[in-house]
């Protein structure tokens, strides 16, 4: 929630707002509880209202003639492989292609490619007995409950913002990110749930139970990067212990479940990433990390990965800093989730659903220190970040992922708030901002 201005809830604070900041104060007035969930309704009404018109046509095939449940075929497809024994099949992309077009012949001109580990198809194979169809709605209905029950989870544990049910219950329906999940028929939801239990956890001083959440991420790695190197770095050795325990549970599963030929395969495809770039990242636009950005802004490709690499590790030093400062856990929580963002190799549009923690952990805080020299810019920029996303067609143009842009600088106020309540002078204070 990116704040409620126009209910003051209370709060406790030692900075005062400085008059360079005034832009920041008038813009963020603006912001009121009333005008934010308009807003959020207005933006959920759109959404739901164009993906149901899309999606009223006969057949399996959408208004603009993609197949309905998009990337969720092949998931289908992986599971009734994995439902019927044909492993070999599974990290074969010809094989798997000539699958999928018999299961669900209208998903003609999609491919995909197996970038899983075996493991996690596993599930999929109770969902691959039904028609494709219904076993699409069934798992945009699952990706839907498990969404709303981590928002649920931490409104709960955020007790501020517990007079904002609807607002907040607004906002969880319209975030571009949950619209991109459930439109994509994608495997995020899962890691929001992971992120979530790791919070709580963490909440609650069990830094052992949050590792085993994080580390069970390893079925999509690319986002459990930044918390990998943070928590290393920062000599989170009960986090780390969890997190190995839970990486190599996961994998010694697999392996006993499905056999040392499937893994092989699974290997050799994680190894040869790189020549399915074109599969995985069909379109770059709809990137929204560093790696992304870069790729999309510059036409060499070799450039734009040494900017990338730059980035990220200048992200994730950050990260690790605030990680260590003395400030609140809802602060650098939302820090880790945005450089898991920004850091990620791999990040596309319903990834974003694990930013979903971070807006209510800073929107919390933010009615908490409504009087703090950094409130006024952070709650303007949660506001913007929060919509930035859909801005992803004009990318397509532009050449310029502004949502990459808006997570950094919320990320760099997100630092700075850090800072401050650590009692450590910042750039902006010394600055007078």
């Amino acid at each position: 929630m990116p704040g409620a201005s126009s209910e003051p809830v209370t709060t406790s604070t030692t900075n005062r707002q400085a008059p360079t900041s005034s832009v920041f104060v008038r813009i963020s007035r603006l912001l009121t509880a009333r005008r934010i969930t308009l807003h959020a309704a207005l933006l959920a009404a759109c959404l739901c209202s164009l993906y149901a018109l899309d999606l009223a046509t006969p057949g399996l095939r959408d208004r603009v003639g993609h197949i309905k449940g998009a990337d969720f075929v092949h998931f289908y497809t992986a599971g009734y492989l994995v439902r019927i024994g044909r492993l070999d099949a599974l990290y074969d992309p010809v094989a798997l292609s000539a699958y999928q077009l018999r299961l669900v012949p209208e998903s003609v001109h999609n491919y995909f490619v197996a970038s899983y580990g075996p493991q996690f198809y596993l599930p999929f194979s109770v969902l691959a007995r039904l028609p494709y169809g219904w076993a699409a709605l069934a798992w945009a209905l699952l990706n839907s409950a498990l969404y709303l029950a981590c928002g649920y989870a931490l409104w709960r544990a955020c007790p501020i913002l517990q007079p904002y049910s609807r607002t907040v219950l607004l906002l969880a329906v319209a975030f571009p990110g949950f619209f991109s999940l459930v439109a994509f028929g994608q495997t995020s939801g899962p890691a929001l749930a992971l992120f979530t239990l790791a919070f709580l956890a963490l909440r609650s001083r069990r830094n052992f139970l949050a590792g085993l959440a994080l580390g069970s991420l390893v079925y999509k790695p690319q986002l459990g990067l930044a918390a990998a190197v943070v928590f290393l770095l920062a000599a989170e050795w009960r986090l780390l212990a969890g997190a190995v325990t839970a990486a190599v549970a996961q994998i010694s599963f697999a392996w006993a479940w499905f056999g040392t030929a499937t893994m092989k395969q699974y290997l050799n495809t994680l190894l040869r990433t790189s020549q399915a770039l074109p599969f995985i990242e069909p379109r770059l636009y709809q990137l929204h990390s560093l790696r992304g950005f870069w790729l999309l802004l510059l036409p060499w490709r070799t450039v734009a990965t040494v900017l990338y690499a730059l980035s990220a590790i200048t992200v994730l030093g950050f990260a690790v800093l605030c990680w260590r400062r003395r400030a609140s856990l809802a602060l650098r929580y939302a820090a880790l989730l945005i450089a898991t963002v920004l850091a990620a190799p791999h990040l596309m549009a319903y990834d974003l659903v694990i930013l979903g923690p971070a807006f209510l952990l800073l929107g919390s805080w933010i009615l908490q220190h409504e009087q703090a020299t950094i409130a006024p810019p952070l709650r303007v920029f949660l506001y913007l970040c929060y919509g930035l996303p859909l801005l992803e067609p004009v990318a397509k143009y532009a050449h310029l992922q502004f949502s990459v842009i808006g997570f950094a600088v919320l990320f760099v106020f997100v630092c700075l708030a850090i800072t401050e309540q650590a009692g450590i002078p910042s750039a902006s204070q010394a600055a007078g901002v």
